[in-house]
């Protein structure tokens, strides 16, 4: 089973759930493109990262074909996208089992791979079925940021898109969520 981001629900609104996010660890990558283009190109390096290309810290057991000091790294869920700094480009994001730590989790082979550490944070988040489109996405995004001013809260970051679904799960199982970081 695939470990999940963990979080606490802190309230319930009507459109949407605030919860607080502990910190965590990623491996991430920049991208550009278009929104559906950027998931599928980001999603390719991170995967091969988690799959063995990297430097493991720590004397792990080779028993495939990774190269020797590789570890292979649980997939989790989702996988978050969120717009990068300059137009056209994204973060496309894996969130590391909560079992590792800084000092403990490998580093990438690929330079396009990055590990950072994201601090806690109180967010609201929306969940929907569907499609990864922009489209639906974006609409999800814009409800979400009126559903949450419109509650009092104010907005402290970008808009984070999460899929928790492998590509094969048919659309309509598809769970997906829009996280929006808001303030304390």
């Amino acid at each position: 089973m695939t470990e999940r981001q963990p979080y606490r629900v802190v309230a319930r609104h009507p459109r949407f759930e605030l919860r607080r996010y502990p910190a965590h660890l990623v491996a991430e990558v920049s991208v550009e493109g278009s929104f559906e283009s950027a998931g599928n190109a980001g999603f390719r390096p991170l995967a091969r990262y988690i799959s063995g290309a990297n430097r493991s810290r720590r004397a792990v057991p080779v028993t495939g074909p990774e190269p020797a000091g590789a570890e292979r790294i649980a997939m989790t869920s989702p996988v978050l996208q969120e717009e990068g700094d300059r137009p056209g480009s994204w973060l496309v994001r894996f969130v590391m089992p909560a079992s590792f730590t800084p000092a403990t989790l490998p580093e990438p082979v690929d330079p396009l791979v990055t590990i950072r550490e994201v601090p806690g944070q109180l967010a609201a988040a929306m969940r929907f079925s569907g499609r990864w489109t922009a489209r639906a996405f974006e609409r999800r995004a814009t409800a979400l940021g009126r559903a949450v001013t419109g509650a009092g809260l104010r907005p402290t970051g970008a808009v984070r898109y999460a899929r928790f679904d492998p590509p094969w799960q048919p659309w309509f199982l598809r769970r997906n969520e829009v996280v929006l970081p808001v303030a304390e």
